[in-house]
């Protein structure tokens, strides 16, 4: 039975179908086996832990509630912690984004030289990085010094951020 899942899902892989909403089912079991069935449920919020975002997300941003949450699988590493993010005209814009790079002792080339420290970009020019809280920002996600360190440690090249509403 567990060499007939494998096949299944290395089939389903192959075909493209993990990951796309598609349920399908294993092979007919012999006669008093389990029964097993593999679904590729579309991903969902991380259910009893107040984040909004979808599984699989390493960190994940709330606007309208100006939080944000660290996370590892279903697991809260850090959060929900305040933020700031973009103001009128500067807005950080909501979807899913991948980490694209890191910088430690950032430095903005576009808005006077200002530091960015702890910066961890995933979307163009936007990045989460220390900033204060209390002001809004030219579109990047302001978090308080140890929110913008555990961020930037836990953080890595390719992990997914989501931001929304």
């Amino acid at each position: 039975m567990i060499l007939r899942a494998a096949v299944l899902l290395a089939t389903l892989l192959v075909a493209g179908l993990l990951g796309t909403g598609v349920a399908a089912a294993a092979p007919s079991p012999t006669v008093g086996a389990p029964t097993a069935v593999l679904t590729a449920a579309a991903p969902t919020a991380t259910a009893g832990t107040g984040v909004p975002c979808r599984t699989g997300v390493r960190a994940c941003v709330r606007l309208s509630t100006n939080q944000a949450w660290l996370l590892d699988g279903k697991r809260v590493v850090t959060g929900p912690v305040r933020i700031s993010h973009g103001r009128t005209g500067f807005r950080t814009p909501p979807g899913s984004f991948r980490v694209s790079y890191k910088d430690e002792d950032h430095i903005s080339s576009v808005y006077d030289d200002a530091p960015m420290p702890y910066s961890v970009f995933f979307n163009g020019d936007i990045a989460f990085h220390q900033g204060s809280v209390r002001v809004t920002s030219h579109g990047c996600v302001h978090l308080p010094v140890a929110a913008a360190r555990m961020f930037f440690a836990n953080l890595r090249p390719g992990d997914l951020v989501q931001v929304v509403r």
